[in-house]
């Protein structure tokens, strides 16, 4: 074999890649500042994924990957980083997508959350949501967050997750963190189980089911603070999606639990920086006020942007102004702002302000 894995995640920790590709017919690929960059070596073989895979895949997820044809864990590479690993077959081949995990917990304010989303973190009970798709920094940003809870706040966190990714230290906290898989069958049986489990605060990795939603909603209901993350992007779609999961008989119901419980939407995106160096994250920030929990309440989260809009007394900020502010702290470019904006009328008018 032309490379070693070890080599790869050295160049993936030193070069501060987000992602590693491993492919048939291709050389080995690292996403940088979210763009994919094949490294200038040979091409892999079948033998030569599957060599590179069977290097950090456990006998029991080889298993899992003959029987159902994919696979997911995280591990350890040293006291360096974590890795989160998807494993998967394709045209009979096997590849692999390695997500670098930093051991270092980054601050709310190295991620760039303003000051209210720590104030939100002192609540007692109610659900918040971090949002936004697929490599958007998600679990960055709740890692943060629990990070925050654990080092200001004497609770029980239990933490839900397929696979971990960050590993906690009990601080002022006691942390207790289920794999999927190892720990427990499901999100929704680990959220049933929590609640016998003397909690504080719950996050669930991520509300991918009905069951789940359901299991969460409760939990924020009967005292607990959750968190969880959806693939949506904005407050008012974020709480379509969950209702929308919902039948329709029980629809009404879940807007009143959502309207009560809701306490904030946090969606996130990730903006290559102009200097083309990293990324920055952008943010939405919905806080639940009296007016928003009347929106979810009565079906009418089309409002609700106009209402994040003029919250900004509330702590809150939609896309388009935070993208602004970015683009006036010479962050990020134009192109980008207006290729991720929400509204580019509203944009212009924001810009000539």
């Amino acid at each position: 074999m032309a490379v070693a894995i070890n080599e790869l995640l050295d160049f993936m920790v030193e070069s501060g890649s987000s992602d590693l590709h491993i492919v048939v017919g291709s050389p080995p690929a690292c996403r940088m500042h979210g763009a994919i960059r094949p490294l200038e070596l040979s091409e892999l073989t079948p033998a030569d994924t599957e060599e590179l895979m069977k290097s950090i895949t456990s006998d029991e997820k080889q298993k899992q990957l003959r029987e159902v044809g994919s696979a997911d864990f995280g591990f350890s590479f040293g006291a360096v980083a974590r890795f989160r690993v998807s494993v998967f077959k394709q045209k009979g081949f096997i590849s692999m997508v390695l997500r670098q995990i930093s051991n270092r917990l980054l601050t709310l304010d190295e991620i760039g959350l303003p000051p209210s989303v720590a104030e939100m973190l002192h609540q007692p009970r109610g659900l918040i949501l971090v949002t936004g798709p697929t490599g958007s920094g998600k679990s960055s940003t709740l890692a943060s967050m629990i990070n925050y809870i654990n080092e200001t706040r004497p609770d029980h966190i239990i933490t839900v997750e397929d696979p971990i990714e960050f590993f906690h230290s009990h601080k002022k906290c006691i942390v207790n963190q289920r794999e999927i898989g190892t720990d427990t069958t499901s999100f929704a049986e680990a959220l049933r189980r929590a609640l016998r489990e003397d909690p504080d605060v719950i996050l669930v990795g991520e509300m991918r089911d009905l069951e789940t939603m359901e299991a969460a909603i409760n939990a924020s209901e009967t005292g607990h603070l959750v968190f969880g993350t959806l693939h949506t992007t904005g407050a008012a779609r974020t709480v379509d999606r969950i209702v929308g999961a919902f039948p329709t008989n029980q629809q009404e119901q879940v807007r009143m639990q959502l309207a009560g419980n809701l306490k904030a939407v946090i969606s996130q995106l990730l903006i290559p920086k102009k200097d083309g160096k990293g990324r920055v994250a952008a943010f939405e920030i919905m806080v639940q006020t009296a007016a928003i929990s009347a929106r979810i309440r009565d079906n009418k989260t089309y409002a609700i942007t106009s209402d994040i809009q003029t919250g900004s007394k509330h702590g809150m900020i939609s896309m388009d102004a935070h993208l602004v502010h970015l683009l006036r702290n010479d962050l990020i470019d134009l192109n980008e702002v207006m290729s991720k904006c929400q509204d580019p009328e509203n944009v212009r008018i924001l810009l000539n302000g």
